[in-house]
């Protein structure tokens, strides 16, 4: 657990803290927590993300290689850079998507760099690392396992019965965007090996955030890596839940907040929350928050509700006002 900061009295104390997600929704908690890094809240940061993608740029890759799909991986490295010049070119240069009619049209300079890497050390982790020192990274970024995986959901028709027939869908784009409900979702190969760093870093933190994020794609995936479930039932670390904003059409479509809590202790009943984060405004009425209130306790968890909505009125949590609400709960 974490010490205290040398030079500090004894009620400061540093903060250790892992972020599990993928996609845009980690990029959120990332963004948010690189700004407790700056204000001394926060001593060490790492980003486990999920490895599943088998879309676009990241798809191509993959199936051209046989490499980890390296997109969410891209995404959580530009969300660490400084937000000073040299971190906000980098963060630029990642993220630069190729135009053009040719074969280099729609891939990432960032995707190229770690493929590049990989290739060059023959080590995931490593590989990672130092494009992380490259950027001027504020914290560290692991993939959740070092196998490429493939996500399968079962899906039944919107507004059948709950015995109804399902068909199995195979694919993260696939699952994120099927014209169905999610029953349940699984991985191939089912039982992946996390990846060693990423369950020392849970096992050492002093708090975890989970979500947001595609919930069943990018969120529920590493409950069901079973050496990073084994790791989160097991740590000492508090659990930090942050909710979607609104449900998430193809995969959590219909879905009220409590709902999402409920596929979450699905695939990991085990798991002991501290805290579950939601955007007061998104949960709906009172009946609405007492439901969720009721879901959060009956996890063991307290319900935070706070605004934490991008002002432009998009589906996006805003950094700051995020960095705030994680701010006050590692403080107490």
């Amino acid at each position: 657990m974490a010490a205290d900061r040398p030079g500090e009295g004894s009620t400061q104390f540093a903060q250790s803290v892992v972020a599990l997600g993928g996609g845009h929704g980690l990029y959120a908690t990332l963004s948010a927590l690189s700004r407790l890094i700056d204000d001394l809240t926060l001593d060490e940061l790492t980003a486990v993300v999920t490895v599943a993608d088998n879309g676009g740029s990241s798809g191509r890759l993959r199936g051209e290689f046989g490499v980890l799909p390296p997109g969410d991986l891209r995404m959580a490295l530009a969300a660490l850079c400084g937000d000073d010049e040299w971190g906000r070119t980098w963060a630029d240069v990642l993220q630069h998507r190729f135009a053009g009619a040719g074969e280099m049209n729609g891939h990432v300079v960032g995707n190229l760099l770690i493929v590049s890497l990989w290739e060059r050390l023959g080590d995931h982790v490593e590989a990672l690392d130092w494009v992380g020192r490259l950027l001027g990274a504020r914290g560290r970024v692991l993939p959740m396992a070092t196998t490429p995986m493939d996500i399968t959901a079962r899906v039944r028709d919107v507004g059948a019965a709950p015995d109804a027939p399902t068909r199995t869908v195979r694919g993260q784009v696939e699952v994120a965007t099927v014209d169905g409900e999610i029953v349940s979702v699984a991985l191939d190969p089912p039982e992946p090996e996390a990846c060693p760093e990423a369950v020392h870093a849970i096992l050492a933190a002093d708090w975890v955030v989970l979500g947001p994020g595609s919930w069943f794609t990018s969120v529920i995936t590493h409950l069901m890596v079973p050496g990073l479930r084994q790791a989160l039932e097991k740590t000492d670390a508090r659990l930090v839940v942050v909710l979607n904003l609104e449900p998430q059409a193809g995969e959590t479509g219909g879905f009220a907040a409590e709902d999402h809590l409920a596929a979450l202790l699905e695939h990991a009943p085990d798991l002991a929350i501290h805290a579950v984060v939601a955007h007061g405004a998104g949960v709906g009425g009172p009946d609405d928050v007492a439901a969720l209130e009721r879901a959060a306790a009956g996890a063991g968890a307290r319900l935070v509700l706070a605004d934490v909505a991008a002002p432009d009125g998009g589906a996006r949590h805003d950094p700051a006002l995020l960095a705030d609400v994680l701010g006050e709960l590692f403080a107490t």
